[in-house]
């Protein structure tokens, strides 16, 4: 089935489920059948980064100020949407997505996805994950010490996923 058609499926039978649970009978089917394994990280260091930043542009901004009564409320705005993005990058989690013939992630605030065949290799690492994509685009990598991902996991599952599309793996 194409994937098109696939999403179209889940949607109309996520509607009718939710019609059915409504009149209190049960649902058809599950949707979706066998969902994908989502494996989320923490990003720390660009987040600290930002609010790094930010602590040395206030400290710059008020010792530009000594004498005069300047700029202080832009500084203070300036700092502030420092800090924010610095949460908002924090809050917005990282993700490996493994579904059953494709790996998925968030990269330059993108989904970016990889079927099975265009994966050329995959590398496990202790504490790091390599996927090299064929043709064009860099490597999508995985590591335990940026991102905080449980890499134990991600290497099994995708051990299990080489497997069943004859991809490359290297330990």
């Amino acid at each position: 089935m194409a994937r098109s058609w696939e999403r179209q499926v889940r949607k109309n039978s996520a509607q009718l489920n939710k019609q059915r649970k409504k009149e209190g009978k049960p649902s058809i089917y599950s949707t979706g059948g066998p969902s994908a394994d989502i494996y989320k990280g923490r990003n720390y260091v660009l987040p600290i980064t930002m609010v790094a930043l930010a602590a040395v542009y206030f400290l710059l901004g008020m010792l530009g100020q000594e004498g005069t009564a300047g700029n202080s409320g832009m500084t203070w705005i300036i700092m502030a949407m420092y800090v924010f993005l610095g949460l908002m990058i924090f809050l917005r989690r990282p993700f490996l997505r493994v579904e059953k013939n494709a790996v998925s992630t968030i990269k330059f605030n993108r989904d970016r996805r990889l079927t099975a065949d265009n994966i050329a290799k995959i590398k496990l690492a202790k504490g790091s994950v390599v996927i090299e994509p064929k043709g064009k685009g860099g490597n999508w990598v995985f590591t335990r010490l940026i991102n905080r991902y449980d890499t134990d996991a991600i290497g099994e599952r995708l051990e299990r996923f080489a497997q069943t599309h004859n991809i490359p793996l290297e330990k």
